[in-house]
């Protein structure tokens, strides 16, 4: 399903959403988390795949690919760690940023507790951080996440809850626990009264548009990307990815377009209603993982609601087909290891430039420039390996060696 958003508008960056999220903000995150030994010390590659872009008609298509940003395989890397840090400063001012990652205050830290709920990887980036802050660490994992996505949790030191019911309900739950033993919650989507701490996290996501925007440069491209596919969600990775491009580009911005599972369109449904709303499905599980979110979040919704023009929902069985095409790669194109949710964007492109109406709707052309981001690699490499039919191992072997 593809709908025009009725609420979008071609104008500068609001003064009232600048004073949220804004780019002097996303660069001082830069600059902390460069020293935290978890992250690559390199933008994450862009890669052009002339070939695919061929094949689907269009001008230019790139894939950011944020599968290689840490060893936690995906985009999560930038939110939760950022959130975490600044919460820390909130308590202590007098601590120094960059030692806060580095464990240098862990023994005053020992007894802080933070918890969130997850899909994965989230709560991976959140176990991550705390382990290496020196605080401790709860995750909230509904039915429907997997073992191997527990286990990769688990393995950063985190303490697991496991209960019944879907992502909501462990939202839900992580709420009851942090009230009850006075634990901080530390969560990518907002609720009442709650706005700073999602806030950081989806403004840890700018990061990967600035580095768009200097690989761009370096590479003497003067023609910027005309539409941006960027995956839902609750709403704040596509609103961090977008809030640093509108300001950078004011009404020249690209042309948004927001894809969701079919069955997990909470964002869709709120660019219908006009607010923040719920998923039209009960159940919103899907093989996309990370986007199988059956609520809205407020303050991400305040970013997207005049900057998204279309909002689409793509079905499951379209993602196994992206992946294995991705990995292949070809004579001109790179090969990439991207997961379920990592293919979404593709997915949609795909499915749009498959209908000329639907692509003349978004205003796909044959000179158009397109941007796509591979969010996660293989985070539950068992999976990958039923969805795609070889080893992660084996897909970076063979981009390892294209002659790039």
């Amino acid at each position: 399903m593809l709908i025009a958003n009725p609420q979008v508008q071609r104008l500068p960056y609001p003064v009232e959403l600048r004073r949220v999220m804004n780019i002097e903000t996303t660069r001082e995150n830069r600059g902390w988390l460069a020293k935290w030994a978890a992250l690559s010390s390199k933008p994450t590659p862009l890669y052009h795949l002339p070939d695919l872009a061929q094949q689907l008609g269009i001008g230019l298509l790139s894939v950011k690919d944020e599968s290689v940003r840490s060893p936690l395989g995906s985009f999560k890397a930038l939110g939760a760690p950022i959130a975490l840090l600044r919460q820390v400063m909130r308590l202590h001012p007098d601590f120094e940023p960059r030692d806060v990652l580095a464990g240098r205050y862990a023994a005053q830290l020992g007894e802080y507790t933070v918890i969130s709920a997850t899909d994965g990887n989230h709560g991976r980036a959140l176990a991550a951080a705390a382990r290496d802050v020196g605080c401790r660490c709860v995750i909230v994992l509904h039915a429907e996440v997997s073992q191997e996505r527990e286990d990769a949790i688990a393995a950063y030191g985190a303490r697991i809850v496991r209960i019944a019911g879907d992502y909501d309900d462990s939202v839900e739950e992580a709420a009851r626990l942090a009230a009850q033993n006075g634990w901080q919650v530390v969560a990518d989507t907002s609720s009442a009264g709650d706005e700073e701490i999602p806030r950081d996290v989806m403004q840890g996501y700018g990061i990967i548009s600035e580095e768009v925007a200097e690989q761009l440069a370096r590479e003497g491209r003067s023609e910027r990307y005309t539409h941006v596919f960027l995956q839902g969600g609750v709403g704040g990775f596509p609103a961090g990815v977008i809030a640093y491009f509108w300001e950078l580009y004011g009404a020249q911005r690209p042309h948004f377009v927001v894809v969701e599972p079919v069955q997990a369109d909470c964002l869709l449904q709120s660019a219908l209603q006009g607010r923040p709303a719920q998923a039209s499905s009960q159940s919103v599980e899907s093989v996309m993982a990370g986007l199988a979110c059956g609520a809205a979040s407020p303050i991400a919704w305040k970013f997207l609601e005049q900057s998204v023009d279309h909002f689409m929902t793509v079905e499951d069985h379209y993602v196994a087909p992206a992946m294995r095409r991705l990995a292949q790669g070809s004579e001109r194109d790179t090969p990439i290891l991207a997961g379920e949710s990592g293919v979404a964007g593709l997915v949609a492109l795909q499915t749009l430039q498959a209908d000329p109406d639907l692509a003349h709707q978004v205003g796909l052309q044959k000179d158009s420039r397109v941007l796509l981001i591979n969010t996660e690699g293989a985070t539950a490499p068992k999976l990958y390996r039923e969805l795609v039919g070889e080893d992660p191992e084996t897909v970076l072997q063979r981009q390892s060696k294209w002659p790039a």
